[in-house]
């Protein structure tokens, strides 16, 4: 594994050798813990930073090779999922973040995180029409919040997704299906941009569930911009990285036992975060 190159200026700093991942936070973000610890178990050095540091020039997006925008309720959803939170990063960072999207760096945005994405149309972004918002995440068809775990299956090509066939992970949202206009769609399946489908899985099996949780057209749990570097996703992989957070690992644990095979350690999500910062280890 060869070590990631940084710039003169960073010598000084400790972890030199870890890419750097800025975890965003503020106003109802609440999923920052959470993701940090998901980073930092794939190797990453990690800092959660409020957005108002950023806009006030505290710290920069020029010094990390990640951004992360977590999940959560920012602004409590009063004007949409994401909206507000979107039009304070389109006011006042929206130069910051072209600049950072343009060079070999990732975002990853999660939940609320995937809607500021939607809203901000840093996603899909057809045609690099980056800031034209193109889909939408809406309201549940069950029209409740749904707190369950899914199965993923996953396709296309990204940084984030390489040797990633299926995996399990949690849900917690009250407006995460996916739409969009049947031209975006014919377009968002044309170019290979859907990274993730619910599918009927082992979690959907051993707890009795439908596949499909929120009713997303075509069954869209993640899509990714055309560069692939850009990642937004419902379902949320970081209360995914331990073994026994599955629902259903005192079972496995058992099956395990009786089988002599070794008992797990992490579960399915954490390979998101670690294919997040093998990108930069290469």
């Amino acid at each position: 594994m060869n070590e990631f190159q940084i710039k003169k200026s960073d010598m000084n700093k400790s972890n030199i050798s870890k890419p750097r991942v800025i975890v965003l936070s503020g106003y109802g973000l609440n999923c920052e813990e959470e993701t940090k610890y998901a980073f930092i178990k794939s190797g990453g050095d990690v800092d959660i930073i409020h957005i108002n540091d950023l806009i006030a020039g505290k710290t920069s997006l020029k010094d990390y090779q990640i951004m992360a925008i977590p999940g959560g309720f920012s602004f409590g959803d009063d004007t949409g999922s994401g909206n507000a939170f979107a039009n304070r990063m389109r006011n006042h960072l929206w130069h910051m973040i072209t600049d950072f999207i343009k060079e070999d760096k990732l975002v990853i945005g999660i939940c609320n995180g995937f809607q500021i994405l939607a809203n901000l149309g840093l996603l899909p972004a057809l045609d690099n029409k980056y800031g034209e918002r193109q889909i939408a995440l809406a309201h549940n068809d069950s029209a409740r919040y749904i707190d369950r775990w899914v199965d993923l299956k996953f396709e296309g090509s990204s940084p984030w997704i390489k040797g990633i066939d299926v995996i399990s992970v949690p849900i917690a949202h009250g407006e995460g299906k996916f739409f969009a206009s049947e031209l975006v769609m014919q377009q968002i399946e044309q170019k290979k941009l859907v990274t993730a489908r619910y599918f009927n899985g082992e979690i959907c099996k051993y707890s009795n569930l439908n596949a499909n949780p929120n009713g997303a057209l075509h069954d869209i749990a993640a899509i990714t911009d055309v560069s692939g570097k850009i990642l937004g996703m419902m379902p949320h992989p970081e209360r995914a990285i331990d073994f026994t957070q599955r629902p259903d690992w005192t079972l496995i644990k058992e099956q395990y036992k009786r089988e002599g095979k070794p008992i797990p350690v992490h579960a399915s999500g954490i390979k998101i975060f670690e294919n997040g910062i093998k990108h930069f280890l290469q």
